[in-house]
């Protein structure tokens, strides 16, 4: 087993099949795993349970909703801690020294080859299973959809957070626009572009498998104390399931979906 692939058998996880359905679920802060060698990075377990070193509950949301949707689910399982995956090789909160007020004893002063090792070993893999399963689609002459999954805290920085959840978005808003209706039709409260804001800088997965690309997509975030339970997960898997694919066909009734790319319909 070649360096690359014993990489990502240790830090990827892959469910789900490459059915009819369009959608390519992908999580980068579905796990809390920290290589043994970094020796939890000196955080305590407590701390390393917190939102700063994974999504919580996406993970049971991802996989839920990949079996009733019928389509692929790749997940980052390796603590964010360690790495984000969600951020371009050398971006200054690529490794975080601290972290809502946690300072992470095992990042302080890393050289440039311990940051490129965590780069080469987590990072790099499981963007490149990424990528190598829209290139499988697009050879099979099969539309991607990618839908980005995430969670965020209730309360940051003191400040609560009213959102049920928030859709992201950059250069094409359409997709996540017609989602953030679906879902206020639900009677839900639903950020636009909140909690976060998506740019070609705060954010990588989207910009580099969605937008560069020229592919449809939604960032979705919901708040983790509606996901921390087994039955919360599920609700929200549901509803997404029943959602994600009446988005997507308005989507393609108002711009054309598979025939014509994201990139043309907004230029």
């Amino acid at each position: 087993m070649t360096k690359a692939a014993e990489a990502e058998s240790k830090w990827v996880a892959v469910s789900g099949k490459r059915g009819g359905a369009p959608f390519v679920l992908l999580s980068d802060h579905a796990g809390q795993v920290i290589p043994s060698h970094l020796q939890d990075l000196g955080l305590s377990a407590a701390e390393r349970a917190r939102h700063i070193g994974w999504d919580i509950g996406i993970d049971g949301v991802g996989r839920i909703l990949s079996g009733l949707l019928e389509c692929v689910l790749i997940e980052q399982v390796c603590s964010r801690l360690v790495i984000d995956c969600n951020r371009a090789p050398g971006h200054r909160t690529s490794v975080v020294t601290v972290s809502d007020g946690t300072l992470v004893p095992g990042n302080q002063n890393l050289s440039p080859a311990q940051r490129k090792e965590r780069e080469e070993t987590i990072l790099h893999p499981y963007h490149d299973r990424i990528t190598r399963e829209l290139d499988a689609r697009q050879a099979a002459a099969l539309p991607s959809v990618i839908v980005a999954l995430h969670s965020f805290t209730p309360e940051m920085n003191g400040v609560k957070r009213p959102w049920h959840a928030g859709l992201l978005h950059n250069h094409d808003s359409r997709l996540a626009h017609i989602m953030i209706a679906l879902l206020r039709e639900e009677g839900l409260t639903v950020g636009d572009n909140e909690p976060y804001a998506l740019t070609d800088t705060s954010d990588y997965t989207v910009p580099k498998h969605g937008e560069q690309r020229s592919l449809p997509y939604i960032e979705l975030e919901i708040r983790q104390d509606l996901i921390t339970s087994p039955q919360g997960q599920l609700e929200w898997a549901q509803r997404l399931a029943r959602l994600l694919p009446q988005a997507w066909s308005i989507f393609c009734q108002k711009y054309g979906g598979e025939t014509a790319s994201a990139r043309e319909q907004v230029s």
